[in-house]
């Protein structure tokens, strides 16, 4: 991994134009910048190789596969010390989507997606608060997720 690679403007208008379309080919970007693809390509390996681009990915319609259920589950465990153990059975859960932890009220903050509130309630019942490291939990519904964006690079 190439340490303190430091980008320019033209390195972030590549990142730009990848996270409109992560599949726009070089050619198109070097067009646009008045560069040749070539440049383009060593421009997006050097941020590969530096971790500024980890990877592509798709979005996909949660709610069009049937997950209508989007919540955020705070997490009290039962010691500091059971951060890791509780992070390993919490990741098996395919429902858990995101993991985050925190300072403040709570040590593990997690998104989960349900098909259903009945899902939601046998996840809550008979995966999360039967591990053994967690004193207690809180929920919160998302009723709608009007904003989601990545950083400007």
């Amino acid at each position: 991994m190439v340490e303190n690679y430091q980008i320019d403007n033209l390195d972030r208008n590549i990142l730009n134009e990848l996270l409109r379309n992560a599949r726009i080919p070089y050619t198109e970007i070097a067009k646009k910048f008045a560069v040749s693809p070539g440049t383009i390509h060593v421009r997006v390996e050097k941020m590969k190789q530096a971790g500024i681009i980890v990877g592509t990915r798709v979005d996909i319609n949660v709610k069009q596969l049937g997950f209508d259920v989007c919540c955020f589950i705070g997490i009290i465990l039962k010691s500091a010390k059971n951060y890791h153990t509780a992070l390993k059975k919490l990741d098996e859960l395919d429902e858990v989507v995101e993991v985050y932890y925190t300072t403040g009220q709570y040590s593990i903050f997690i998104k989960v997606m349900c098909r259903s509130i009945d899902a939601l309630q046998d996840v809550l019942i008979n995966k999360i608060q039967t591990i053994d490291e967690i004193q207690s939990t809180e929920t919160l519904i998302s009723l709608q997720n009007p904003i989601m964006r990545t950083i400007n690079p």
